[in-house]
């Protein structure tokens, strides 16, 4: 009887396996991004950012997508090969490479976590915050950030260590665009009296002025969609890089990366992003932005035209629609 009851109870199972396997359908994520890209290929709301010569150059009719999933699969469609400039993106992996250095604990004790509610590049969110950079994605924080990782280094090799730090996050080599670093460098006369101001109140590392150039050039960097996709698949999975397999962040640290990006990633509109959309992103005003579900996928759109916060109009449209589709919301609990 106990065997038959067995032999019943594997049958049971194995059906119920079998059929769950047959019934569970493979997502197309190619399908859904290419839904994305038709469906807002025609917005046209927003500017590019005209305080920065270079990135008002850019072509703003420029769209692409690319989703790359925590195993390595890559899908893309628009214009996913014109490297355009990193900008603000660049903060999240100055930070991954720190907080690897020095520990999540120093980040929040020497930078801080918290969310300033202004623009990018405050100044009174200095001062409401005691006196102190807020976060490593704003430009306070993300300056007081550098200095840690060009003090740790030292002038001489600081350059070389971060450069291929970078390069591992996107699978290749990355170059910064030397006629966005000139106009960038040109006009950053605001960072440089943020930067001086976070060295009064002893948030500032090193040299306050070689850390807000070296921060500039780290804006500058040359990066394609596909590039963005890579690095933001590496904290998809748990911060080792889908395409290459190199572990780049402990995976102790991720949540705590995406919790800034989910906290301040957009900015000021940040709680209206993660309130809509539920992703852990971060903005660049270059025109990307990059969308983190955890262990599952990544996704980045590039697309000049930016809202009044310094965030993509259309990029905004994609993922949040790409986000519904794909039930990504990290608040669904699935």
């Amino acid at each position: 009887m106990k065997t038959t009851v067995a032999l019943l109870l594997v049958m049971v199972l194995g059906f119920t396996n079998s059929y769950s396997q047959k019934s569970a359908k493979p997502v197309d994520y190619n399908a859904v991004i290419n839904e994305a890209f038709q469906l807002f290929k025609n917005e046209k709301g927003g500017k590019n950012a005209n305080y920065i010569p270079f990135l008002d150059k850019v072509d703003p009719d420029m769209y692409g997508i690319v989703l790359v999933t925590k195993e390595g699969q890559v899908y893309q469609v628009g214009e996913t090969r014109y490297e355009f400039g990193i900008e603000s993106i660049e903060k999240v992996f100055t930070l991954c490479m720190a907080m690897e250095i020095f520990g999540d604990s120093a980040i929040l004790e020497k930078v801080g976590a918290a969310q300033t509610g202004l623009p990018f590049n405050s100044v009174p969110a200095i001062e409401q915050n005691g006196q102190k950079p807020s976060n490593p994605l704003v430009n306070a924080g993300a300056m007081a950030t550098t200095s840690l990782l060009t003090s740790h280094f030292g002038h001489a090799d600081a350059w070389d260590k971060v450069n291929t730090y970078f390069g591992r996050f996107a699978g290749r080599p990355l170059t910064v665009l030397d006629e966005l670093y000139k106009s960038e460098a040109a006009t950053n006369e605001h960072n440089q009296a943020i930067a001086m101001l976070l060295k009064s109140y002893g948030y500032m590392y090193d040299d306050p002025l070689y850390a807000c150039d070296f921060y500039t050039k780290q804006c500058s960097y040359g990066v394609t969609t596909r590039d963005l996709g890579i690095m933001a698949g590496t904290l998809a999975n748990g911060g080792v890089n889908p395409i290459t397999k190199e572990r780049l962040l402990k995976e102790v640290y991720v949540p705590r990366v995406l919790a800034i990006m989910g906290t301040t990633g957009l900015y000021e509109t940040t709680g209206d992003w993660m309130y809509k959309v539920g992703l852990p992103s971060k903005s660049g005003v270059g025109g990307g932005i990059i969308s983190v579900a955890p262990g599952r996928f990544a996704v980045a759109v590039f697309s000049p035209r930016l809202d009044k916060a310094g965030n993509s109009v259309r990029a905004q449209e994609a993922i949040k629609y790409i986000s519904e589709k794909l039930s990504a919301n990290v608040y669904l609990g699935r």
